[in-house]
């Protein structure tokens, strides 16, 4: 059997390595490829990751993507010189106060148009494009949102990821959508720059200062590995089948959480004094951008459809702290 090809795109971010680092277990049947944008990986990651890279990738422009006769050859790498079977799109421009400053950049990032023309070039419908969304396409004016339920969101951010879903819905026949919430988890083999939500949560009491938590934001924060593991399920049911899908999941862990229970459930890990956890309410902080209320959202479909069971918040929690606790020792 041919081996099977699979590109992501934004392989250098937090959820793109942890998907190379898995699939990479698996490489003696997959050609596996990814793409970076702002700077070429770091020592450290291609030393972990010894996979080719393609070149630079701007998807505002297409620059990497597109070529005078949109040839693969001519933009992929060398072990994955034909139509890729899976391509997961993990870039984007997923900051909400960056997208309030240049709603322009954002659009033309966050929808991704080039890819889905790009893709458009090989034979319709023989790659699945697994496109990574978000649940702040929700209002957040209730609990648990279904998939079926209108997409208002409140932000640049959010209006972006719906002009996304949007328009490879439009233009593209095999596809699944996930409506990610807060993805959390180990540090990647090369740390990204951004906060991850429970290391910082961690490092924060540590210091045992107090800190001001939201009480009144709500989430359905999924384990990375869990993520990894509904992508790894969507690319093995194509490949072993073949049907072309048109899915829309939302993907989170299985508790609605605010800001304060996540960091109660750290301190509860670590032993830290649960008065350092200061109950606000998010109307007290100016973020330069707004933000929904309450994007909980209901599973049930994802669960039901990929027979998956996501790992609770708590237990999520633990493991990523015992994975900290290894790299540091």
């Amino acid at each position: 059997m041919s081996s099977k090809k699979i590109l992501i795109v934004g392989g250098t971010g937090y959820l793109g390595q942890h998907l190379v680092q898995e699939f990479k277990a698996i490489q003696d049947t997959l050609s596996l490829a990814f793409t970076y944008h702002t700077n070429p990986p770091p020592e450290r990651l291609l030393h972990a990751l010894p996979f080719h890279l393609l070149k630079e990738i701007h998807l505002q422009c297409g620059l990497g993507f597109l070529t005078t006769d949109l040839s693969l050859s001519n933009t992929m790498l060398c072990n994955v010189n034909k139509q890729p079977d899976v391509v997961v799109n993990c870039a984007a421009l997923s900051v909400p106060r960056a997208c309030e400053v240049d709603p322009a950049a954002a659009m033309a990032i966050n929808v991704p148009s080039v890819l889905v023309k790009w893709l458009s070039s090989f034979k319709n419908g023989c790659t699945l494009l697994i496109h990574l969304s978000t649940d702040q396409v929700y209002e957040g004016t209730k609990s648990f949102y279904k998939e079926a339920d209108e997409a208002l969101p409140v932000n640049v951010y959010g209006r972006s990821k719906v002009a996304a879903e949007q328009f490879i819905s439009a233009n593209y026949s095999n596809f699944a959508i996930l409506r990610s919430s807060i993805i959390y988890g180990p540090q990647t083999v090369s740390p990204v720059p951004k906060l991850l939500p429970v290391q910082w949560m961690d490092s924060v009491l540590a210091k045992g200062d107090a800190m001001d938590f939201f009480h009144d934001e709500f989430r359905c924060p999924v384990y990375v590995k869990d993520l990894v593991t509904i992508v790894w399920t969507l690319t093995n049911r194509w490949i072993s089948e073949r049907e072309p899908m048109q899915l829309l999941l939302n993907v989170g862990g299985p508790d609605r959480v605010s800001r304060v229970q996540m960091a109660e459930a750290v301190a509860h890990i670590r032993g830290y004094n649960l008065s350092l956890i200061k109950s606000v309410s998010s109307s007290t902080v100016n973020r330069g951008v707004k933000s929904p209320a309450d994007i909980s959202m209901d599973i049930t479909r994802l669960i039901q459809t990929l027979n998956i069971s996501p790992t609770a918040f708590k237990d999520g929690v633990k493991l990523t702290l015992e994975a900290e606790s290894v790299s540091t020792s």
